[in-house]
């Protein structure tokens, strides 16, 4: 028989369950004489299992359970604090191929089990100890059978402290995190429902590693920037076994190369020692100054792929191990004038606008794909931090790839949360986790998982508490910064020092990145712990620009409504969940919204709040249905994310250095504080941050109604002027100015001027107000913000009527399919007969076909002519047209009115159709990645959309567009 291949195996397919307690044989017997039957089916108790995945997932794969994330179908399963710990003890069990030759090695590795588990292979047991985040590797070498046919068996144990949901429910509960580093969910929190199993399984993958006699053990990269020189440094330090004494030497090769920079190799560093027990190598050399990574919105994501592989002499290649990593320098400190952290990513600083990460799926279904299209999604939003929250994961790798390709800065927070100290049914441990020393291990094991992404910007303690005593300080003993770490400036003395430190950086687990012991210390709200984070639920917008609304610098989590497109509510209840929220009309004239038992299951957030903030849905009139209520909510969710990244962007250094939303998505099918949800479909929440965060941005302050134009780039902004025009319902443009010629200094915010219309007298009590800053050179628009808003004391009720308008729009298409990928780009204009051109009266001097000359601008019109002028042409040319293409597809839509075309968004479809029958046909195709969305579009104006996504063949894909008054489902075929 052949020898194996060198390298790793993924055993992902062919795994079989069971039930521990429907299970008469051993683990023995189940991987010797007597295995579960696999061909053609597998025969009772025995089915199906999904590995990596839990035992409610393969439960769920074998359509033995409901759908807990549907309607109120998590009522219907067993909990494991009613059915104990047995129920969900289960078997897992599989057979895979290996017969490694004389001087090869074999390790079996669980990448993670929750909770603990006995391994049997071949019919010999092997212990796997406790712990959610830790790896087990596993020499089987000796245990494979010759003949290459090996069996293997896993009995996989709960928690040992699973907890239980509290009568009362509210917030309480055991949390597993805070017993024994184990992962649950549970009544208390308030974003999601108990998970029945508490996440029991084999939840990572499963692999078998084929190496020679030398094998390469957590390879740990430390690569810097020093700027003061403008050179790169990569410091290697690799940990090897030799598990074969007798060899006497080995060639050690590392090689740092990059596909994305086109370059095969940049650098080559071979070097030959003797092996001895256990080595330790340290590699340190410098290269060419490679393309540094940079967070999103601020450069390139420039990774090098870092190959290292050993050759053992007279063997040959004995072990290899790659990664992708980036060259950056990243500095966390504490800013003297705001008092908030300031994070400096190769000497700049940036400032943060994330949110906040609980995990992308509650049953454990991590895939890549998965992972791909959440961090795509939070890029697309242009946001630069994810805060990996204490009460979710330590995420797996995939996670921090995409991280690092689409320049995601990482805030990852250890299992340390609110539940934790002395609360919960059964009260929970009030010194932490039970096992500090199984903490630590996770925790250090966890530390050399990540280590090497150079996404991963923050290590923090525990969220909204600091971690016991004894592991605080010992997570600070091993995160303490090397000194190539502790300052970004360096002399040539201090140069010279550090290339001859004798501080070994094989001493240090990390090095690289700051510790902080909780999610509110050390230059998060108040610093002090106190709670100070929040609030969380609806607001006025304009009170998110008021400097009283946050006192302190950095906000590690605020957050607001999240209702998900009507589409999404058919698809996860039945019908009986489709009725919206009673609308109650309190003495006070605050107005409360009940909900419905399924909505106040899936933990719906109200868009009112009683005694403090009017109904927000209300503004536009009572809702009539569930897509009524959900399309005014996309409006609020827009209005609301949109003025809240807004307002604290106003106060850009000044008072703030950073914020980050919670949360961004949800983990099941939950109604609150979310920007798309967990069937992957984006609330228009998504696009109102993807305007507010842009890196250079217009905005209006609704607190003193002054434009601003926000820089936080690291360039100066020049010869850029903001054009400003006021539209009405009727499709006017009462009010339209050009400002000078500004220059905006780099990262800072500057008023441009005060918006003088609301305080005419003429002014219109409903308004739109678009707002664009251009380049004068080639009138490129920089920045576009469009706003809907009323006069003080008014609402939006005006807007009811201007559904009926019917406005006409013609839609160009360009289409490209490769297999399942599908790329779109949809160009829509508005072909309004009244254009705002008619508003403006010659007199005024303006022609914008030529905006950079002296008569173009600092000029104001305020009155409702219909006299002819050419705003058109600038706002035509500069938004660009359509291809010639073979495949150009063009669509017309009728209309006679003159307006705004409002709130226009695409979704992507099959070709089925959807019914009112008891369980919904959905006939998205999700995910689908649009450059914008929610948009909406002044006369004469017209706009480009890409659309990406994948579909089925044989699905027949078609686009449709809906509006605030499109309501006909105008679709395009593909």
């Amino acid at each position: 028989m052949a020898a194996a291949a060198v390298g790793k195996r993924v055993l992902d397919t062919g795994w079989l369950a069971a039930r521990s307690t429907e299970v008469a044989l051993t683990g023995v017997q189940l991987t010797t004489t007597q295995p579960p039957a696999a061909d053609p089916e597998p025969a009772a108790p025995w089915m199906s299992a999904a590995v990596p995945g839990t035992v409610l997932g393969t439960l769920l794969k074998n359509k033995l359970i409901p759908d807990p994330f549907y309607g109120l179908n998590n009522q219907a399963i067993v909990d494991i604090a009613d059915a104990g710990r047995e129920y969900y003890t289960f078997w897992f069990f599989t057979t895979f191929q290996c017969a490694p030759s004389g001087n090869q090695h074999v390790t079996l590795n669980f990448h993670g089990i929750n909770y603990s588990a006995e391994m049997y292979l071949n019919g010999l047991k092997e212990v796997l100890p406790k712990g959610m985040f830790r790896r087990h590797n596993i020499d089987i070498t000796d245990i494979l059978h010759p003949d290459g046919n090996n069996l293997l068996a896993v009995l996989v144990h709960p928690p040992d402290h699973p907890g239980r949901i509290p009568p009362q429910g509210g917030q309480g509960g055991d949390h597993e995190i805070g017993k024994d580093v184990a992962t649950q969910y549970v009544e208390g929190w308030d974003w999601i429902c108990p998970i029945r199993d508490r996440n029991t399984g084999i939840w990572v993958e499963v692999s078998i590693s084929i190496t020679g006699p030398v094998n390469i053990m957590d390879p740990h990269l430390v690569s810097t920037f020093h700027d003061d020189f403008k050179r790169s440094y990569l410091h290697c330090t690799l940990q090897l076994e030799n598990r074969s004494s007798w060899i006497a030497d080995c060639t050690l090769k590392i090689q740092v190369s990059t596909e994305l920079e086109g370059n095969i190799c940049l650098v080559e560093h071979l070097q030959s020692y003797a092996i001895t027990i256990p080595p330790q190598s340290d590699v340190e050399y410098t290269i060419p100054p490679p393309n540094l990574w940079w967070p999103n919105g601020m450069g390139k994501q420039s990774l090098y792929n870092v190959e290292i592989s050993v050759d053992v002499k007279g063997f040959g290649e004995s072990d290899s191990w790659s990664h992708y990593f980036g060259f950056r320098k990243i500095e966390s400190t504490i800013d003297d004038s705001t008092g908030g952290r300031i994070f400096k990513l190769n000497g700049e600083p940036i400032f943060i606008r994330g949110g906040n990460w609980i995990l992308s799926d509650g049953l454990l279904r991590l895939t890549k794909k998965r992972y791909m299209t959440d961090i795509k999604f939070h890029a697309d939003m242009n946001f630069n931090m994810l805060r990996c929250w204490g009460g979710g994961l330590a995420e797996r790798p995939d996670f921090y790839h995409f991280c690092d390709v689409y320049g995601l800065m990482v805030w990852q927070e250890f299992w340390i949360t609110g539940d934790v100290d002395g609360r919960g049914i059964p009260v929970s441990n009030p010194n932490g986790p039970l096992d500090h020393d199984l903490f630590l291990l996770c925790a250090r094991d966890t530390v050399k998982l990540l280590r090497n992404h150079a996404s991963l910007a923050l290590w923090v303690g525990g969220n909204e508490q600091v971690p016991p005593v004894d592991i605080n300080k010992a997570l600070k003993s091993d995160l303490k910064l090397h000194p190539m770490f502790a300052s970004s400036q360096a002399s040539d003395s201090q140069e010279k020092h550090l290339s001859e430190e004798a501080t070994d950086p094989s001493k240090y687990l990390d090095g690289t990145r700051v510790y902080v012991q909780g999610s509110m210390w050390d230059g998060f709200a108040n610093g002090k712990g106190d709670f100070t984070d929040g609030p969380y639920e609806i607001q006025y917008p304009e009170s998110f620009f008021k400097d009283s609304f946050y006192k302190y610098g950095f906000n590690p989590e605020v957050g607001s409504v999240g209702v998900p497109v009507a589409e999404t509510i058919r698809a996860t209840m039945p019908p009986e969940g489709w009725s919206i929220p009673i609308f109650r009309k309190r003495i006070d004239g605050y107005i409360e919204e009940v909900p419905n038992p399924i909505w106040d299951y899936h933990k719906f957030i109200p868009y009112s709040k009683p005694g403090k903030v009017h109904d927000q849905i209300e503004l536009y009139g009572h809702p009539k249905d569930l897509d009524d209520f959900c399309e005014k909510a996309q409006l609020v969710n827009y209005a609301q994310y949109r003025a809240l990244l807004e307002g604290w962007t106003s106060f850009m250094w000044t008072k703030f250095t950073g914020v980050l939303i919670w949360k961004t998505q949800n983990p099941w099918t939950g109604l609150r504080g979310q920007f798309y949800d967990h069937l992957h479909d984006q609330t228009a929440g998504f696009y109102g941050c993807r305007c507010a965060a842009e890196p250079i941005h217009v905005q209006l302050n609704l607190a003193s109604y002054f434009i601003e134009v926000v820089n936080t780039t690291a360039d100066e902004l020049a010869d850029v002027a903001v054009e400003i025009s006021v539209w009405d319902l009727d499709g006017t443009s009462p009010y339209y100015k050009v400002t000078e010629k500004i220059v905006i200094p780099p990262k800072k915010v500057k008023q441009i001027m005060e918006m003088k219309y609301p305080k005419m007298k003429d002014a219109k009590p409903v308004y739109f107000l678009l707002l664009k800053l251009f380049r004068l050179s080639d009138n490129r628009i920089l920045s576009r913000n469009f706003y809907w808003l009323h006069l003080p004391g008014k609402d939006y009720k005006l807007l009811e009527q201007y559904q009926q308008k019917k406005i006409p729009l013609k839609i160009y298409s360009e289409i490209l399919v490769s297999g399942t990928k599908h790329q779109l780009r949809m160009i829509v204009e508005n072909k309004s007969t009244k254009s705002v051109a008619e508003s403006i009266h010659p007199a005024s001097g303006i022609d914008l076909g030529d905006v950079s000359g002296s008569h173009s601008t600092g000029k104001e019109t305020t009155h409702d002519g219909n006299e002819s002028g050419s705003l058109w042409r600038k706002i035509h040319s500069s938004l660009g047209v359509a291809r010639t293409s073979d495949n150009l597809r063009t669509l017309e839509v009728d209309g006679t009115d003159s307006g705004i075309a409002f709130f226009l968004h695409f979704s992507v479809h099959t070709s089925g159709s959807s019914t009112a029958e008891e369980k919904y046909n959905d006939t998205r195709i999700l995910p689908v990645h649009y450059s914008d969305n929610y948009f909406s579009l002044a006369p004469g104006e017209q706009t480009s959309i890409d659309i990406s996504f994948e579909a089925a063949p044989g699905s027949s894909p078609r686009v449709v567009l809906r509006g605030w008054n499109h309501h006909l489902d105008h679709a395009v075929m593909i």
